[in-house]
């Protein structure tokens, strides 16, 4: 029976920590040809451009000895030049696995529903799961461990939060949101992981102070305060996030040894200053690096046999 990812709430916390152990062994292996998806190819279905989503999964298919093929926008747009369902039900003809990056959730939904191989979810407007993933990695190579660790999150209460906050939770991390109000997360989501953390005895507090946030974690998280599609709101969104900025002197009260994590793409100067991202505090890079071997051990789990 096939498996998909499209939300890490459908793993259990023993896989999310097998997948993490899997990527570290990838990691190890310094990109070393293997051929374990010989014969094997993955779409990458794209509704939205991206840098190392893209990169990372073509490079990582070539990696496990598969073949990865592009479709953007203008070759499928899901439900509109064709019916999301034609689409899953053809490519299963074609492919092994489809790979998709989307604007709404429930467009990656019907592909899996649809679909007769697996389905990775590269983004859509709920769930962000394989950059979770290497997020999580990314903490445990820092620090050694995931309990008793806490993460602030400061910013936007969006889809690369729901996702590192129910990964957190999967593994016993503490996390803190703070945020302005009208973008809190999406309150199912968050009850979801509260329940998930409670069996992990970790917690999840929101909140609306960055400093309370910040103070003891050891990693802070950013994000983007204008997404991909938002540019028209970035004057509205620039005021309305002010004092949620990660800078030099929010940080002062975090962990010492604290990191600071950033999905990127970054803007220096309005949700992080380049002293913080550039710093010696930063881990954006390893973090960046780390989707390619996650994500591996997605397609490992997904398609190996």
């Amino acid at each position: 029976m096939k498996r998909d990812l499209i939300t890490l709430l459908d793993y259990s916390s023993a896989e999310v920590v097998g997948l993490i152990d899997s990527a570290d062994k990838l990691k190890k292996q310094k990109g070393k040809l293997r051929t374990d998806l010989k014969g094997k190819s993955v779409a990458l279905v794209f509704q939205k451009p991206s840098n190392r989503t893209r990169v990372s999964f073509e490079v990582g298919v070539h990696q496990l000895g598969g073949h990865c093929l592009y479709l953007g926008s203008d070759e499928i747009n899901l439900g509109k030049r064709e019916s999301t369902y034609d689409v899953a039900k053809t490519l299963s003809r074609y492919v092994h696995c489809i790979v998709a990056r989307v604007f709404d959730n429930k467009d990656i939904v019907e592909l899996a529903q649809y679909a007769d191989v697996p389905v990775i979810n590269a983004l859509c407007d709920l769930y962000h799961p394989c950059q979770a993933l290497a997020d999580i990695q990314t903490i445990r190579e820092q620090f050694g461990k995931f309990k008793g660790l806490t993460l602030a999150y400061v910013g936007d209460g969006n889809n690369v939060f729901h996702s590192l906050m129910i990964a957190c939770a999967k593994v016993g991390i503490n996390v803190r949101f703070a945020g302005p109000r009208g973008y809190d997360p999406n309150a199912w989501i968050v009850e979801e992981a509260k329940k998930i953390a409670k069996k992990n005895n970790c917690t999840i507090e929101l909140g609306r102070d960055a400093k309370e946030a910040v103070k003891g974690a050891h990693v802070i998280y950013s994000d983007v305060w204008v997404s991909m599609g938002q540019e028209k709101e970035t004057a509205q969104r620039v005021k309305e996030f002010k004092g949620y900025q990660i800078n030099e002197d929010l940080v002062k009260t975090a962990h010492k040894d604290y990191i600071f994590m950033h999905c990127l793409p970054a803007h220096r100067g309005l949700e992080v200053t380049a002293g913080i991202i550039d710093g010696k505090h930063s881990v954006v890079f390893d973090q960046a690096e780390n989707r390619l071997h996650a994500q591996k051990a997605v397609l490992l789990k997904l398609l190996a046999k």
